[in-house]
């Protein structure tokens, strides 16, 4: 009998942000180190000949998916809301360099939505994206789950 297995890979990126309109110190620029767990569910393939029997998704490819949609866009990056516009944008990304816009507030909760539809996209047949956990200090993370979200994905925005 199959059974469905849940397995998760961890990912550590650097990132700044700064939250447009907030009244409060996040209004600055300020950076995190995140920790990103993605979770998925599956069967693992039951095969004797296939080279991936026993997995539900080869640890090394959900690794290739996350550090291409994720990791290598928002690495040492700082994230902003397309509401700053051109000038405040172009002047961040002057004394910054590696300037991502997101059409939504770059908070904990808005990018773990986002990146739940980013890899979502990109996972085989079977396997299906259970839940991401967004750490954006030691103490304080949000939570993204396939069954609290109707469609699978939410669609908060993209880059």
């Amino acid at each position: 009998m199959a059974s469905t297995i849940r397995v998760t890979k961890e990912f550590s990126f650097e990132m700044s942000h700064v939250l447009w309109n907030y009244d409060g110190p996040c209004r600055n620029v300020h950076g995190h180190s995140y920790r990103l767990f993605v979770t998925l569910s599956g069967t693992p393939v039951d095969d004797q000949e296939n080279p991936k029997n026993g997995m539900v998704m080869d640890f090394t490819d959900l690794k290739a998916i996350v550090r291409k949609e994720i990791v290598e866009v928002f690495d040492h990056a700082v994230v902003l809301n397309s509401r700053f516009g051109k000038e405040k944008t172009g002047i961040f990304s002057e004394l910054f360099g590696n300037t991502v816009l997101v059409d939504y507030q770059p908070t904990c909760e808005n990018l773990v939505a986002d990146f739940a539809g980013k890899i979502s996209r990109r996972l085989p047949a079977g396997t299906k994206l259970h839940n991401l956990k967004l750490h954006e200090t030691a103490t304080s993370f949000a939570e993204w789950f396939a069954s609290d979200n109707q469609e699978g994905v939410s669609k908060v925005g993209s880059v």
